[in-house]
C-alpha cells in the first residue's frame, strides 16, 4: 500500500486528532474511528505514530547511548550550476545533522570544490578521500551507532557497474560493497542521490543497512532533483509525518519521492527518476515503503539525532512513558513479524488493539513533552 492523497491524510489527521482528545476519556471513541476507516485507516494510522516493524538482523533500535556518525560526498560537477546546487544540498544535511546533535567531529563533508566553504569541508571527494573517510568513521563508530552516508552528485552505468563520478577515479558499488564491510555492528543508511543510481540496492542490500536510490535503474541517468528535496526534508516541518520534532529516513525518503514527483508535474515533464529504498536485505526497492509493505522497517527508526527521544529525558515522568511508548512499538513489530503465521481476521483485530494502546501512549507522551496533539 502506498501513502494516501493529501486530502486522505487530512482526513485522518482529523480522525486521529479527535480520536486522540476522546481517549483520556475512554479508548471507544479511537477504536471506533480506526475501524470506521477500515485496513487503509490502520495502515495510515500506524504510519504516523511510526508504526512499522524495528530494525531486523539482530540489531536493537538505536539506544540512548548509540550515536550517529555522517558521511556527505558531493560527487564532481561538472558544470558550475552543479557545483552550487550539491554544495548546497550537503551543506544543508550537515547543518541539520548538527542541529540533531550530531557532534562536528562525526560530520564529514567531502566535495569536487574544497575552496568553497573551505572551513566545513573535509576533503576533497576522490576516491582516496572517500576510503580514507570511511576509514575514519569506522575506527569511531561503536557497535550500535549509525552510519549514514549520502552521495550527491553524477552517476552512471558502464559495463554492467553502476557507479558513483567523482574526480578522478570513480567509485562503484562493488567498491562501496567493500567498505560496508567496515560496519558489521552498526546500522547503515547509503543514500545514492544520483543519477543512475538504481543498481547500489543489488549491490549493497544487507542485513541492518537502508540503502536509498534516487533512481530505480541505471538507466535513468538524466540530473536528479532528489537531493534537493531529501536536504529539505531535514530542514522544514513537512517531512515529519508524525509530529515527534525529528525526521526519520523514512520520512525524507517519502518526502523527497512526493516532492519531486510534483516538481515534475509542475513543470509539465515526464518524471525521469523513481526513487526506492530497500531496508529488509532481499536486494529489492521499494517505491512506496510502510507498514503495509516489504521495507521501511529500518528506515523508520533511523534519525540523524542519537537516543530514542524522550526516554533519555531528564524527567522521569518523561523517560517513562517514552519507555512505555516504546514497549507499545515492540509489541506491534512482534505481532507484523507473527503475520504470516495467523488468520487474517484475527491478526487485524489484534493490530487494531495494539495501534489504540500505542496511539494513547504516543499521546501521554506528547502532553507531558507539551507538544500539541
Amino acid at each position: 500500500m502506498g501513502l494516501p492523497s493529501r486530502a486522505g491524510v487530512g482526513v485522518m489527521g482529523r480522525a486521529r486528532r479527535g480520536a486522540m482528545r476522546r481517549s483520556a476519556t475512554g479508548g471507544g471513541a479511537m477504536r471506533h474511528a480506526l475501524v470506521r476507516c477500515g485496513a487503509a485507516g490502520l495502515a495510515v494510522v500506524a504510519l504516523m505514530l511510526g508504526g512499522g516493524p524495528r530494525a531486523g538482523g539482530g540489531l536493537a533500535a538505536q539506544g540512548s547511548g548509540a550515536r550517529s556518525h555522517v558521511l556527505i560526498i558531493a560527487g564532481i560537477a561538472g558544470e558550475p550550476k552543479f557545483v552550487a546546487t550539491f554544495h548546497r544540498a550537503a551543506l544543508a544535511l550537515a547543518d541539520a545533522a548538527k542541529r540533531s546533535g550530531v557532534p562536528d567531529s562525526s560530520i564529514l563533508y567531502l566535495a569536487d570544490d574544497t575552496a568553497r566553504a573551505a572551513a566545513r569541508v573535509a576533503g576533497r571527494s576522490t576516491k582516496e578521500g572517500v576510503e580514507r573517510a570511511v576509514g575514519t568513521l569506522a575506527g569511531r563508530a561503536k557497535a550500535g551507532d549509525q552510519v549514514f552516508i549520502v552521495l550527491i552528485g553524477h552517476g552512471s552505468a558502464q559495463g554492467g557497474q553502476a557507479r558513483f563520478n567523482l574526480p578522478g577515479p570513480d567509485i562503484t558499488a562493488t567498491d562501496f560493497a567493500a567498505l560496508l564491510k567496515r560496519f558489521p555492528t552498526q546500522r547503515v543508511a547509503l543514500v545514492n542521490a544520483a543519477s543512475a543510481s538504481g543498481d547500489f540496492i543489488a549491490a549493497l542490500s544487507g542485513a541492518n543497512r537502508a540503502i536509498v536510490t534516487a533512481t530505480k535503474t541505471g538507466f535513468e541517468s538524466n540530473e536528479t532533483i532528489f537531493p534537493r528535496f531529501f536536504a529539505d526534508a531535514f530542514a522544514g516541518g513537512g517531512a515529519d509525518v508524525d509530529k515527534d520534532g525529528r525526521v526519520s529516513l523514512l520520512e525524507a525518503f517519502t518526502y523527497a519521492r512526493r516532492e519531486v514527483a510534483r516538481a515534475y508535474e509542475e513543470e509539465g515533464r515526464l518524471l525521469t527518476e523513481h526513487a526506492l529504498l530497500d531496508d529488509n536485505g532481499d536486494h529489492v526497492g521499494s517505491a512506496e515503503p510502510g507498514p503495509r509493505g516489504a521495507d521501511g522497517s529500518l528506515a523508520r527508526t533511523m534519525f540523524f539525532s542519537a537516543g530514542t527521544g524522550g526516554a533519555s529525558s531528564s524527567d522521569p515522568r518523561v523517560a517513562a512513558l517514552a519507555r512505555d511508548k516504546d514497549a507499545a512499538e515492540a509489541r506491534v513489530d512482534s505481532l507484523r513479524r507473527r503475520k504470516s503465521t495467523m488468520d487474517a481476521a484475527a491478526y487485524d483485530r489484534e493490530l487494531e488493539r495494539l495501534l489504540l494502546d500505542l496511539a494513547t501512549k504516543s499521546q501521554a507522551l506528547r502532553a507531558a513533552e507539551g507538544k500539541k496533539p
